[in-house]
């Protein structure tokens, strides 16, 4: 088989970018339905100055008890949406990124240009994505009481406009800078562990035909999604603290991401730079391995209809 023949079967075996997005997005929205009550007790025991929770369980039942199961889903909307985007400017961005690190002549791509490819990725949905949904997202979770009439906010679009109102545009971006070094980081190690466990795991090498089960992307989505929550937690913390203070209010307890970990670190000790960790890794991993499963599903069966009919 000459060059030319070899370059056109690579490229009948690429999976488009677009199918990675439409992969992503469809597993961000059965993540974001699962999942948001721990998101939720995670945003709350990150506020918590005054040692109201004393822990998951208890932050959990006391939500529950004084305003109402429903409250577990407060910010599902935003949540949901921007899950949603997020995956598809995740997936398909990073397909993108891969296409342009892989080696011209053996179009194989090294753990260095994987690892580039998913922090660009990640920097692009903080801040294309993430920051302006996770402010409205946080604003709302944070509000405690049953009565509707009583919140501040009375919905995400109601809370966007009333935070670009009083606080300017720039209001939704506010946490930015660790939100870009967060989501960098984890996409980075996300993508590059996930390929790794499919490879020591499942013998499943990237577009070679082969279609895991959903059990065995779920197992290597979850193992994945485990490191970045432990190395991101100060900036996760931090991201939560600016996104929920209001610019409108007067002078500002955190001027920026060092001021911030610096007082909190002062104020508060060590480990509160990692406060809601443990409902992150709640979170996180199964997340990562409902997406996954889902993901896996959507390009196996492109791969399946596309790619391995096209080689035979």
């Amino acid at each position: 088989m000459g060059e030319k023949q070899k370059s056109q079967q690579n490229r009948k075996t690429t999976i488009p970018p677009y199918m990675k997005a439409v992969s992503g997005s469809i597993g961000g929205i059965v993540e974001a339905c699962c999942l948001q009550p721990i998101d939720v007790i995670k945003t709350r025991l990150q506020l918590d100055r005054s040692g109201t929770y004393k822990g998951i369980f208890h932050c959990g039942s006391t939500v529950s008890r004084t305003e109402g199961v429903r409250a577990l889903w407060k910010g599902l909307t935003p949540f949901a949406t921007h899950l949603t985007l997020k995956y598809a400017l995740r997936m398909g961005s990073n397909a993108v990124l891969q296409t342009a690190f892989k080696d011209s002549e053996t179009g194989k791509l090294s753990n260095q240009g994987r690892m580039i490819a998913g922090f660009g990725a990640g920097v692009l949905e903080a801040l294309v994505i993430v920051t302006p949904f996770e402010v409205v997202k946080i604003r709302l979770q944070q509000q405690k009481g049953l009565s509707p009439e009583l919140l501040r906010y009375k919905g995400p679009v109601h809370c966007a406009r009333m935070i670009v109102r009083e606080e300017g545009l720039l209001g939704l971006w506010a946490g930015a800078a660790p939100t870009v070094m967060r989501n960098g980081t984890n996409q980075a190690a996300m993508f590059t562990a996930k390929n790794a466990f499919d490879v020591i795991l499942w013998k499943k090498h990237e577009e070679d035909g082969k279609v895991l089960q959903p059990w065995q992307s779920m197992i290597s989505g979850f193992l994945a999604g485990i490191a970045g929550p432990v190395c991101t937690g100060p900036f996760d913390v931090v991201k939560t603290r600016l996104m929920a203070q209001s610019r409108s209010g007067g002078d500002l307890k955190y001027k920026g991401m060092f001021h911030a970990i610096r007082t909190i670190f002062a104020e508060e000790g060590l480990h509160a730079l990692w406060k809601g960790l443990l409902p992150r890794l709640m979170r996180i991993p199964p997340g990562q391995a409902i997406m996954w499963a889902v993901a896996d599903q959507v390009t196996g069966l492109y791969e399946r209809r596309h790619i391995h009919n096209a080689t035979l």
